[in-house]
């Protein structure tokens, strides 16, 4: 009997091997997806900075557009979007506000793609009485 080899014997250690041959692609996997998160993400705040700073630009007085529309667009992002943004308002009547966000690499404030989200938003300026 020393000579016969079980079935449940001959299988011993086999998920151990493909579990560690799926474990790169597993990984690699969840690092895609989660980019691919934080760029949505990007997305959403470039357009919701947009919306806050044609929102300040179109209430404010004339002379003080451009700064409070840019001080609307930077205020709701967080510091690791905050440093690279970009935010150009204008337009008379028509108010725009233009917000240009960098995509973070895995980590939000690290390194960022060489490509960027941008975000353009604009309404008509309000009346003052």
């Amino acid at each position: 009997m020393s000579g016969r080899v079980l079935a449940r014997d001959r299988d011993r250690g086999q998920v151990t091997i493909e579990f560690l041959g799926m474990t790169p692609v597993i990984v690699v996997t969840l690092v895609v997806l989660w980019q691919l998160v934080l760029v949505g993400y990007t997305f959403t705040l470039a357009g919701n900075a947009a919306d806050e700073a044609v929102r300040a630009g179109t209430a404010a007085a004339r002379g003080e557009r451009d700064g409070a529309c840019e001080a609307a667009g930077r205020e709701h992002l967080s510091q690791a979007w905050r440093g690279g943004a970009e935010v150009d308002c204008g337009g008379t009547g028509y108010v725009t506000a233009d917000v240009t966000l960098r995509v973070p690499v895995l980590f939000p404030g690290a390194v960022g793609f060489p490509f960027e989200v941008r975000g353009h938003a604009g309404a008509v300026e309000e009346e003052k009485d």
